[in-house]
This record gives structure tokens, sequence and C-alpha cells, in this order.
């Protein structure tokens, strides 16, 4: 198994992992991921870390491109996984996703 990790500390804390699993990340496409989980940020600055693996699942299929990310935030946890056709419409899918967790979890905090 071929993995290589990237490792970025924030200037607010927030430690990002990137993981590749089985293929090497080009830069570009370690940006974009850099990119969108940092946009995260705006909807809860309590984001302790963020961990993101991709790998290719079955290489001679469609939507082969799975992206999980975990997010460690001061008041729990955030998950998502999505399978595309590119990884960056798989992270897309999943920064769609943990949005909506962030908010529900801001809305549950204010009850």
């Amino acid at each position: 198994m071929l993995t290589h990790e990237l490792k970025m500390k924030e200037k607010n804390n927030m430690e990002l992992t990137i993981q590749a699993i089985n293929f090497e990340a080009t830069g570009k496409l370690k940006e974009f991921v850099e990119k969108k989980i940092k946009k995260l940020e705006r909807f809860n600055d309590g984001i302790i870390n963020a961990d993101v693996v991709m790998r290719v699942v079955k290489p001679e299929a469609a939507k082969n491109k799975e992206v999980t990310v975990k997010l460690n935030l001061n008041n729990g946890e955030a998950f998502a996984e999505k399978v595309g056709d590119t990884f960056e419409e798989a992270v897309d899918l999943c920064a769609e996703a943990l949005e909506k967790q962030i908010f529900k979890t801001k809305e549950k905090k204010r009850r």
C-alpha cells in the first residue's frame, strides 16, 4: 500500500492531514483540498484538526474516487465519506455534507 501524507498546521491551530492512498496527489489537488477544508472554518472556528483520506476504489469503474474527511471539533466531531468521478467532486460533496453537520451542531448548541 502506497500512502502519501501531508500535515499542515494553520495559524488558528487547526491541523490538516491529507493522505493519498495508492496514488500520489498533485500539488494542485492538495491545494484544492486545503482551500475547501479551510473554508469550513468560516462556519466553526472550533475545528481542532481535519483528516482527509483520498483513494481510488476500483480503477476500471466510473465514480471511483473516494474521499473521507473527519473533523475534530471543540464540541464533538463531524465525518463525511463521498465518492465521485474526480477527487475534486468528492471533496466538494464532503465539504457540503460537513457544512450541514456543522450548522446542525450549532443549532443544537443554541437550544
